[in-house]
């Protein structure tokens, strides 16, 4: 990723407690929105200008039910852990690949 992108959100998910109807809901309602399927479990959108996915509620480790896991784009992830519990904040799952690429860790400010 380019370096004007640090620190920026990169992509969000967000529950679902039936995520077919969760699809098609916001197909209807937003025109143009796209879904592609990770398993019966995950559907990442694309909406033409941000990314972001849907997850069956209760199925991701260390998320609240309900709530919006939010991605932020930092080029040193390890870097930023340290910062991230320098300040108080907890990593909840340190760094980890997806299927579809990149690094990814999961933290908490408290």
């Amino acid at each position: 990723m380019h370096e004007s992108l640090k620190n920026t959100i990169d992509y969000i998910k967000m529950t679902s407690r039936h995520l077919a109807e969760t699809k098609k809901f916001f197909s209807a309602l937003l025109l143009g929105w796209s879904f592609q399927d990770y398993g019966p479990d995950y559907a990442s959108f694309n909406d033409g200008r941000m990314t972001g996915g849907f997850f069956a509620s209760g199925r991701t480790a260390g998320v609240n039910a309900g709530a919006p896991l939010v991605v932020f784009y930092h080029p040193e992830l390890g870097k930023m852990l340290g910062e991230v519990k320098k300040l108080g904040g907890e990593v909840i799952r340190g760094i980890f690949t997806l299927p579809g690429g990149g690094e990814f860790a999961i933290s908490s400010d408290k």
